[in-house]
């Protein structure tokens, strides 16, 4: 699987990305800032999403193409 972020990165399990867009996050009323930090991600089946954590919100999943690696 060949997972890329907003730039062309190859990512991994593990890697640390940041938001480059705020982004609404489904069923709460929080928002996540550009430049927000998402720690050690997991990578899906689909290779357009990633699953990670932030400070706010847990079990995040996330569309590729709102990331940078950071």
């Amino acid at each position: 699987m060949n997972v890329r972020d907003s730039n062309g990165t190859a990512l991994a399990e593990g890697d640390a990305v940041t938001v480059i867009k705020d982004l609404k996050v489904k069923g709460t009323s929080v928002t996540l800032k550009r430049g927000t930090l998402i720690k050690n991600i997991r990578l899906t089946d689909d290779e357009e999403e990633i699953e990670g954590n932030s400070d706010k919100v847990k079990g995040l999943v996330l569309q590729a193409c709102f990331l940078k690696k950071a």
